[in-house]
């Protein structure tokens, strides 16, 4: 049985964590959880480890200094969940936007065949929740014209919940990422694709938080945008 690590990146999530973490726990299928937390001054990290007590096995929390970005915390607990021989190893929010049940078919996809799993707003049977006309617009044409600048067939390129086999971040020099936002998701999976890994997408439910506050802004935009005109130069194999 292969070993399964969840990855959450937090700043300032004390209002979602301890019901994230008992969801994730909750489940049939048994994942670990690494919380990678950036300073959050609200407590979020010292809830984490009062929960280590009741979950001393399966989760874990490593604390940086500062908010430093979500692609170097992914970064992060992609090298972590290597040093510990993890098999499958996800990306997934704090704020409940990805539905924890989704871990098992994300999973399940990798097992039937998938390198990546990729949690799809916009392949059949995916659908977002609680956005406006306006930004459900901005994210589905973003995700447009990224597959019309690299010309890759994944139709949400910036979708953050995912299922990687280790084989896949084993094969990524993970110290060239260069992107921290939006873009890294996106130069995640277009590196994975120049390297003939198989991708496939798995519909979900994506629901805007309730709690706690969002994390976007203009410049993570502007870095997906300009950032996918210079990962045309990523290289095959």
């Amino acid at each position: 049985m292969g070993k399964n690590l969840v990855i959450i990146p937090t700043y300032n999530e004390i209002e979602n964590i301890e019901k994230m973490i008992r969801r994730v726990f909750g489940l049939a299928t048994v994942f670990h959880l690494l919380i990678v937390d950036d300073g959050s001054p609200d407590g979020t990290a010292n809830k984490v480890k009062e929960l280590q007590k009741e979950f001393p096995e399966k989760l874990h929390i490593e604390e940086r200094k500062g908010k430093l970005g979500l692609g170097t915390a992914y970064i992060h607990g992609f090298k972590w969940a290597l040093q510990r021989d993890y098999d499958f190893i996800f990306e997934m929010d704090c704020d409940f936007s990805h539905n924890p049940d989704d871990l098992e078919r994300l999973l399940q996809a990798c097992k039937n065949g998938a390198d990546l799993a990729v949690g799809s707003r916009y392949v059949k049977g995916g659908n977002v929740s609680n956005w406006d006309m306006k930004r459900i617009a901005l994210s589905y044409f973003a995700s447009l014209y990224v597959r019309m600048v690299l010309w890759f067939n994944v139709k949400d390129t910036t979708a953050g919940f995912k299922c990687y086999k280790r084989k896949v971040l084993e094969s990524i020099n993970l110290d060239n990422i260069r992107f921290m936002g939006y873009a890294f998701q996106i130069e995640m999976k277009y590196t994975a694709y120049k390297k003939g890994f198989k991708i496939v997408e798995v519909p979900i439910t994506f629901v805007d938080r309730v709690e706690g506050v969002s994390k976007m802004s203009t410049k993570i935009f502007k870095e997906a945008f300009w950032g996918v005109l210079q990962m045309r130069s990523i290289k095959k194999g």
